[in-house]
Order: structure tokens, then C-alpha cells, then sequence
């Protein structure tokens, strides 16, 4: 089985065995792999640690068992691992913000989350860890017209907003179009997961309406990643493969207001290949240095 296959795997094996003791060990073990190798195979797909995963499951699974009122909540933390009540709370108001009494006395509203999907992407070893597949490559400067809109990559809808941009820009102009589109990313303001959006193609575009725009994109050096599947959650993106890229690559970000730039090899299928261009510093060369 591939690697996407053995950690989707993994995810169902954790699930099924929240209520029993998990280690990194016990679930390699599991699927006949090396501990080692699989921490760094699960690090660099799932993009956090495999106790950090099942303590986040684990907390997941007592929102159930915290509304149905069946058990206490000292009860529940044993039946989760957690030895104690206080530790159990302690967990759960980290992740949640909230102690697990509110939820269930009503004051709080949490809903379980299903197993996360593995995003499909391409890996190597760099450095002796698995990191997700990049190259260093130049963007070239291109001349992008479409709409723009703003998105928060940490709300649940983002992906269907930028679905029904695509198809908004796509009815607008002639049918018979193809090749690449891009999706620009541009941070409203430090540290926010809001972003400013252009949603567009590599063509000149004449719409009389509002919030249609030609920018064009400068020539950037960026970490190229290539993934396939369905629309990838971008925000993981920022927070894991591109965090864990800069600091294993020891590179630094690039200055520049783009955060991403998203490129779909076919404008009328988002579910097509696609590759995330990360802005990054270039290094000095010799003669430069």
C-alpha cells in the first residue's frame, strides 16, 4: 500500500482504539513499520505528532460521551486514558477553550469532528525527516485577471467560496477557455487567517462588473509543492507543510505581500493536479555572498 493508503489506515486503527492504550509502537506495530519511520511518515502527512492526533481524537470522542450524561466525567477520563479528571479537563480546556461542565450543563457548544482527510502529496527525506516533496523554483511574472473576494482559511466554508468564485468568473467568460487557473493568496494583516483572494486565468479579461481585477503577479522565488485530489485545505498548508519546509530547509519566507499562489492545471476541474507555489528568500550565491 502507498503512503496515503497507510495513514488513512492508521486514522481508522486510532479510532477503533481510543478506549485502549495507544503509543507510537503499539500502531506501528500494527502495520509491521518501524516506529521511527512511521512517526516521521505520520509527522509529515498528518502535520503533528501521532500522541498530539490521538490525545485531539481522544478529547473528540468525550464530546459524545460528555452530552449523552451516561457517565461521569471522572469516568470518562479513564475510559479515554486520560488517569485522571483534573488532566482530562486540563486537555480539554486547551483544545476547546472551555471546561468539559459546560459543555455539559449546556453553556458550551462543541461538536465532534469526523477522522481528518489525508491530503494527497508527494514526500522525500531531506535531512533525515520526511517532509512533503518541493522544489526551489522561480515563479514567473505573470499578468492574472479575475475576481477577488476575501476568505478566512480558518472558517469551514472557504473552499465552497472559492468554488463559487470559479464558477462565477467561468460564467463570465468564453467557454471554450482552458489551461491553468490561479488562485492568489494576500495576508489582510499579520498573523490573520484572513486573506484577500484573486481567483483568475493567465488571459486578458474585459468584465464590466465589480471585484473583477488584472493584477499582474511579479516574478517570485518560491518552494514549489505538488499535490493531487480534491481542493486542498490551504490553511493546513501554512501551518504544517510549509512551516515544517522552512524550518528542516532552514529557508525564510520571502518579503512579499503574496502568501501563496494556488495553480490548478485545468480551470474547469479543481479536483485536477494542482501545486502551491511558497514564497521564499533566495539564497546568496557564491559570487553574490
Amino acid at each position: 500500500m502507498d503512503h496515503h493508503e497507510l495513514v488513512e489506515r492508521a486514522l481508522i486503527h486510532i479510532e477503533n482504539h481510543l478506549q485502549q492504550p495507544l503509543s507510537v509502537e503499539s500502531v506501528a506495530k500494527a502495520f509491521n513499520m518501524s516506529k521511527y519511520y512511521f512517526h516521521r511518515l505520520f509527522t509529515a502527512m498528518m502535520g503533528c505528532s501521532l500522541n498530539h492526533y490521538i490525545l485531539s481524537r481522544r478529547l473528540n470522542a468525550s464530546l459524545t460521551f460528555i452530552q449523552n450524561k451516561d457517565m461521569s466525567l471522572t469516568e470518562i477520563a479513564y475510559q479515554l486514558s486520560f488517569g485522571t479528571q483534573a488532566s482530562f479537563t486540563r486537555a480539554f480546556k486547551r483544545q476547546y477553550g472551555a471546561a468539559p461542565s459546560l459543555l455539559r450543563a449546556g453553556i458550551a457548544q462543541i461538536s465532534p469532528v469526523p477522522i481528518p482527510i489525508v491530503v494527497k502529496r508527494q514526500i522525500k527525506n531531506i535531512n533525515g525527516d520526511i517532509v512533503t516533496d518541493f522544489t526551489l523554483t522561480e515563479f514567473t511574472k505573470t499578468r492574472i485577471s479575475g475576481i477577488a473576494f476575501e476568505v478566512d482559511l480558518a472558517a469551514d466554508d472557504y473552499k465552497l467560496k472559492i468554488r463559487s468564485h470559479s464558477e462565477m468568473l467561468l460564467h463570465n467568460i468564453d467557454k471554450t477557455v482552458n489551461g491553468s487557473c490561479y488562485v492568489i493568496y494576500s495576508n489582510c494583516q499579520p498573523h490573520s487567517t484572513r486573506f484577500k483572494v484573486l481567483f483568475g486565468i493567465p488571459s486578458d479579461i474585459q468584465i464590466e462588473k465589480p471585484f473583477y481585477f488584472t493584477v499582474d503577479v511579479p516574478q517570485l522565488f518560491c518552494a514549489k509543492f505538488n499535490y493531487f485530489g480534491d481542493l486542498l485545505e490551504v490553511g493546513d498548508v501554512l501551518k504544517t507543510d510549509y512551516a515544517r519546509f522552512l524550518k528542516i530547509s532552514k529557508q525564510e519566507a520571502g518579503e512579499t505581500d503574496i502568501e501563496l499562489i494556488q495553480v490548478f492545471d485545468d480551470v474547469h476541474n479543481l479536483d485536477s493536479d494542482y501545486h502551491i507555489y511558497a514564497p521564499v528568500k533566495k539564497l546568496p550565491t557564491d559570487s553574490e555572498a
